[in-house]
């Protein structure tokens, strides 16, 4: 009898030793802008990346703020014109590349709407992450698919709340009429992420390894297997 209980006592003990193990955490902090198409699409990527490996690691994602044009007015301009004007003759076949793009992945691009300045999606993208990150990530998901797919602002406070209450995330109105609030945060988030970089996406994983661009998840799934052997 003792030395089955000491057999029990054994076995417990491992099953609770192989739990406390477990899988290897692999964490990327994205710094991106949400009217940037390509962050969405890298995204998308990502997503897809981490869908086929979550039975090998974990995933903790934090995006971070990435200001495209500060000076973009907050009142919003017409898409499609801001696009001819600032990449001239260029803009239809930019418009037809980024159409197939999102074609792959299942959505529709368009240029409907307004576009401009992207602070206040960036100040509710950053309250969210201080909630849960799965949400912070699922708000990025709606406010994107918004933005590039049904012609909504991305400073529209009213898609911006409609869109955070959508994902689970609690106060986002009282947030969001006071325009001060956040504002320290995702500055100094802006400094510390985005400070040294020159574009977006950009994906650092596990603090050393780094990805810029919309990366195809192949990509990906090789810089999570190279993370997972970083001590």
């Amino acid at each position: 009898l003792t030395n089955l209980n000491n057999c029990t006592r054994y076995t417990r003990f491992m099953a609770q030793s192989s739990g406390n193990i477990g899988k290897k955490l692999i964490r990327i902090d994205v710094s991106a802008d949400t009217v940037c198409p390509w962050c969405f699409v890298g995204k998308k990527n990502l997503d897809k990346a981490i869908a086929s490996s979550n039975d090998q690691f974990d995933f903790e994602v934090r995006w971070h703020p990435y200001i495209l044009n500060p000076s973009a007015p907050k009142e919003g301009v017409v898409k499609e014109k801001f696009y001819r004007e600032k990449f001239g003759p260029q803009s239809e076949r930019i418009e037809a590349r980024m159409a197939e793009v999102f074609r792959g992945h299942g959505l529709d691009y368009d240029v409907l709407g307004l576009t401009g300045n992207s602070l206040e999606s960036h100040r509710i993208i950053n309250y969210a992450g201080r909630q849960a990150l799965d949400k912070q990530h699922a708000l990025v998901e709606e406010i994107c698919l918004g933005y590039f797919t049904k012609g909504k602002y991305i400073g529209d406070r009213e898609f911006l709340i409609e869109a955070a209450k959508k994902v689970g995330i609690e106060g986002a109105e009282e947030f969001l009429n006071d325009p001060k609030n956040g504002l320290q945060e995702v500055y100094a988030d802006l400094e510390k992420y985005s400070g040294s970089i020159s574009g977006v996406p950009y994906y650092v994983i596990n603090g050393k390894r780094r990805l810029s661009g919309g990366q195809p998840p192949e990509v990906f799934l090789r810089t999570f297997q190279e993370a997972a052997k970083d001590n």
